[in-house]
């Protein structure tokens, strides 16, 4: 990966994008990411040639279990 720790400026440079199973709905409202490498790398997935944020495995990690246990709910 390039650019720095924590972006990469075009993330069509990168592999392994996926959506989750739980987007739909036609909005756009997507994020893409990869897991193909150690960090992970998270896009919009309206801009595949934008900008991603790089994440460790471990904050990822913990960002999907805070989502998963309604941390995030209004």
């Amino acid at each position: 990966m390039s650019s720095s720790a924590s972006n990469v400026s075009d993330a069509s440079t990168l592999t392994g994008w996926f959506k989750s199973s739980f987007s739909g709905g036609g909005q756009g409202e997507c994020l893409e990411v990869s897991s193909t490498y150690e960090s992970v790398p998270v896009r919009d997935s309206k801009a595949p040639h934008g900008p991603a944020l790089v994440f460790s495995a471990g904050g990822w990690a913990s960002f999907v279990a805070a989502v998963a246990e309604g941390r995030f709910d209004g």
